[in-house]
């Protein structure tokens, strides 16, 4: 598991190979969300904010990189790792100049692409070291591990995801929509009280008995880290 927690949009025309990165991807949990050809992958990723794009170069509808030509013009900056099975200097280099930040050819090791998507995230949001502090608490987005003032804390997938999402954004009030966008993808759709009971299950591993909060609610509004 080393890629941070990302919403995630897999633009990809092989359903077996949507089908083995949507698997792999959530294991890790992550939300994704899939195109099958060009023309969809492309409406999504203008109408919702990705942390990354995972875009296969040769799709029916619109070619990969006709779709990120596009979105380079009309200045949607989301990272994007290109697929291709067209090996050569040639092709990399283009697809590289039309705006790509990444590439990498197919057949390839789910593991080659999660540490390429960890580099592009980590790039994006200026944050070469993998480990979050705040307050007591220290989040190891590499390794997937938390503790507060030394003490291992064990947490699911999503309750890590949760805090990896509230600590990339410290002292920064984020809506339970905000939240349910990172957490969640568009075809899983939470029930209504799924961030409430998360927040919850959080705060009370990372909040014990006799320490002070680090996670407020903010009324109306949504939840804040903080020390």
């Amino acid at each position: 598991m080393l890629v941070p927690t990302m919403k995630l949009l897999v633009v990809e025309d092989s359903a077996r190979l949507r089908d083995t990165l949507g698997k792999g991807l959530a294991r890790m949990g992550h939300a994704v969300d899939f195109a099958e050809d060009g023309i969809d992958g492309d409406l999504m990723g203008r109408a919702v904010k990705y942390d990354a794009v995972v875009l296969d170069r040769m799709m029916p509808g619109k070619d990969g990189l006709e779709v990120l030509r596009g979105w380079r013009r009309d200045g949607i900056d989301t990272p994007v790792l290109l697929l291709t099975a067209l090996d050569g200097i040639e092709e990399k280099v283009r697809g590289l100049g039309d705006g790509a930040d990444d590439y990498l050819t197919k057949p390839f090791a789910l593991a080659e692409l999660v540490a390429r998507l960890e580099a592009l995230t980590r790039r994006r949001y200026a944050q070469p070291d993998p480990k979050l502090l705040v307050g007591p608490l220290e989040i190891d987005t590499a390794a997937k591990a938390v503790s507060r003032d030394g003490e291992v804390i064990v947490l699911t997938a999503r309750e890590f995801s949760l805090l990896e999402i509230l600590a990339r954004r410290p002292g920064q009030v984020l809506s339970r929509e905000q939240i349910e966008a990172h957490l969640y993808s568009e075809l899983e759709g939470p029930l209504s009280n799924a961030v409430d009971s998360a927040i919850c299950s959080l705060r009370r591993k990372v909040c014990p008995p006799g320490t002070p909060p680090l996670i407020h609610t903010r009324r109306g509004l949504g939840y804040v880290l903080e020390a």
